[in-house]
């Protein structure tokens, strides 16, 4: 079973929050596969981690790129993890079967009621599943605390 934090977005929005979970995936060593809800949204998210900080880069690719095997990120609106991630990153409200990965991250707009009635039915099922979950959200200060 999959470890799987959600990761309740309200002080930063997910363009900030996502570089910087991905900088410490391949700081373990990690492959990532990054699920959105569209093409569009892939490409923006491309677009993201390549000025995301301007200080490091985020080496990644799409389905415009090919080549999934030799990216160690993969942006795609398909499930199928194509370049053997170890980390699956789920964002726009995207669904998927967590089971293959050793770790998931659920990150969900938390100022978007409807996004955060969605996570929590998300919650709901994976509990049922038997998957490990956790629920952090950021505190005043914008550092994350561990609620669940």
């Amino acid at each position: 079973m999959a470890e799987i934090a959600f990761y309740h977005l309200q002080r930063s929005p997910l363009d900030a929050v996502l570089p910087k979970l991905l900088q410490r995936t391949l700081d373990q060593g990690k492959r990532a596969l990054v699920l959105a809800g569209s093409e569009d949204r892939v490409e923006n998210l491309s677009s993201l981690l390549w000025t995301a900080d301007p200080g490091s880069w985020l080496p990644h690719g799409t389905l415009k790129d090919g080549r999934p095997e030799d990216q160690p990120i993969w942006l795609s609106s398909s499930h199928h993890n194509t370049n053997s991630a170890t980390f699956l990153f789920l964002t726009d409200g995207s669904e998927t079967d967590p089971a293959s990965y050793e770790r998931c991250f659920d990150l969900f707009d938390g100022n978007d009621d409807s996004a955060v009635a969605a996570a929590r039915e998300r919650w709901k099922k994976l509990k049922e599943a038997g998957h490990t979950l956790t629920y952090w959200q950021q505190n005043e200060r914008g550092a994350w605390e561990k609620k669940a």
